[in-house]
């Protein structure tokens, strides 16, 4: 029997990079995975891809900074497949400037994606874990929220730290052994995050960072599927995982 048979997993961010990646390796261990985007067309493609390989998948069109999108999301899955055991969350943006700039707009969009989006999950599936009996919240976080911040990643590594931070209020709020949590930092990995770059100057500094010391996706949901596949009287709290040439 494969290792993930009979989990049910919603993934938010999935049409590319890290949650795309991690929808297909938690598919081929035997998990029904609901992915959830803004781009219908991408997460609608890899979820054919899994069905195609003999995998179970469905999809959600999801924007995480509107809660009402991840309790669909999670009523969605439960539609679908009866439960949810899993909800990662994973989208999130980067538009890193120096604080000196005074780019509020972006400072507001990583709020309201990489922590509230996270919140909005964690109201959504929270009630329902806890109807269930059994639930796991996972995030991925960044090494940038682990240390103090590089120049330019000021507000992003905060909300990346402040997710680390609910995190651990949440697995303290849960030591009945209904709700596991788990945390994962990836360092550099190749995905198109570089995208929501708006300086120039930035966003190929990051890409050539990126081309020349990164670990592909893969690496990220493999570390995913860890912390999922342990037995439930094991909480897998904390994971980093980056290249081992990075500094």
């Amino acid at each position: 029997m494969l290792p993930l048979h009979g989990k049910i997993v919603a993934i938010t961010g999935a049409s590319g990079g890290i949650g795309e990646a991690t929808a297909r390796l938690l598919a081929q261990r035997g998990a029904a995975v609901v992915l959830a985007a803004r781009r219908s067309e991408r997460i609608d493609a890899v979820a054919h891809d899994i069905r195609e390989e003999g995998g179970r998948a469905a999809t959600c069109v999801v924007d995480v900074t509107r809660a009402e999108d991840l309790q669909r999301l999670v009523a969605t899955t439960i539609d679908r497949y009866g439960r949810i055991d899993v909800l990662v969350n994973n989208a999130g943006i980067a538009p890193i400037s120096p604080l000196a700039d005074f780019d509020t707009a972006s400072w507001s969009a990583m709020i309201d994606v990489n922590l509230r989006g996270m919140l909005h999950g964690v109201a959504a599936a929270l009630p329902v874990f806890r109807e269930q009996g059994s639930g796991h919240l996972v995030s991925i976080v960044s090494v940038a929220g682990l240390y103090g911040a590089s120049p330019a990643m000021a507000v992003y590594a905060a909300t990346k730290n402040a997710v680390r931070t609910v995190h651990e209020g949440l697995r303290t709020e849960s030591t009945d052994g209904v709700v596991r949590t788990t945390a994962i930092s990836p360092g550099y990995t190749r995905t198109d995050l570089a995208n929501s770059m708006t300086d120039p100057h930035i966003r190929e500094r990051i890409r050539k960072n990126m081309d020349a010391v990164s670990i592909p996706p893969a690496a990220v949901a493999r570390a995913v599927a860890f912390a999922i596949e342990q037995p439930d009287d094991v909480e897998i709290g904390e994971i980093n995982v980056r290249p081992t040439a990075q500094a």
